[in-house]
């Protein structure tokens, strides 16, 4: 009972670093707490709320005596940066009268999309915004995890789904999880799908093996997928010939007890 942990607070400051690195006197701590989570919600509005949706996973904050430098994590970091980096200027411009501060934003790219469990989240998200099966989108991101490399992989879709007039809760699990494993390298991240017949809860466990192994693409994992129609369902003239043409195409044997066979047996005698 309520030994479930946050994974990611779990291991802050143990095994993962903080996501704000500042220090501050006590009179301005309150400003610069309510400065970052402005900067971070703008950035998350700005980029993964409305298109380009630019797949921004994490936002880190680092503070000196004289500038904010942000630190982007991102799939898409095209889109981040723009032609000859016209969106990261106006970016920085937006962030410095947002804070009246001087910003600097750095932009990393995330090699792989499908280990990130914030990405994750967000996939199955907008394909339930589009009506999806929710069933199909949760085994879908558990099977791109699972292939990248990933050693075990949750998914918890909470809500009205399907539309349904009662909420439920559905989960897809493939691998294992340790939760309580501090050296286990598990990404987690908490998404809302804010759908037409209300908002639903989608929560992604992605476990990477132990920190300091390198993981490697596994192209044995199976596809479970239903194929397309048109692909599953096959003529049915190609399917298997009938029992009749069946029985034509076979040679006619001439019973035992016919005459032929009665003159044969006398002839051997």
């Amino acid at each position: 009972m309520g030994q479930k942990v946050q994974p990611i607070g779990f291991r802050t400051g143990i095994r993962l670093p903080w996501q704000s690195t500042w220090f501050a006197p006590k009179a301005s701590y309150g400003q610069m707490l309510v400065e970052d989570q402005r900067v971070r919600k703008y950035i998350d509005d700005k980029f993964n709320k409305q298109p380009p949706f630019a797949a921004v996973s994490k936002v880190e904050i680092a503070r000196t005596r004289n500038e904010v430098k942000v630190t982007l994590h991102t799939a898409r970091p095209g889109m981040v940066i723009g032609p000859r980096g016209a969106e990261v200027d106006k970016l920085r411009q937006d962030l410095e009268t947002l804070i009246n501060r001087q910003v600097a934003i750095n932009v990393i790219e995330i090699k792989e999309p499908a280990l990130d469990a914030r990405l994750a989240g967000e996939a199955i998200a907008e394909q339930m915004k589009k009506r999806v099966a929710f069933r199909r989108a949760m085994k879908q991101q558990c099977e791109l995890a699972m292939q990248a490399g990933a050693k075990g992989v949750k998914v918890i879709c909470s809500g009205r789904l399907g539309g349904a007039e009662m909420a439920r809760k559905e989960t897809q699990m493939e691998g294992s999880i340790p939760l309580h494993t501090i050296d286990a390298d598990v990404d987690y991240a908490a998404v809302d799908a804010r759908t037409t017949y209300g908002i639903i809860g989608i929560k992604v466990w992605i476990y990477k093996g132990k920190y300091g192994t390198k993981l490697e693409p596994n192209m044995s994992v199976k596809k479970t997928l239903r194929r397309p129609r048109s692909a599953r369902k096959t003529p049915r003239a190609e399917a298997a010939p009938s029992s009749r043409a069946a029985a034509e195409s076979k040679p006619q044997q001439a019973p035992e007890n016919s005459s032929a066979a009665k003159t044969e047996k006398k002839t051997k005698e």
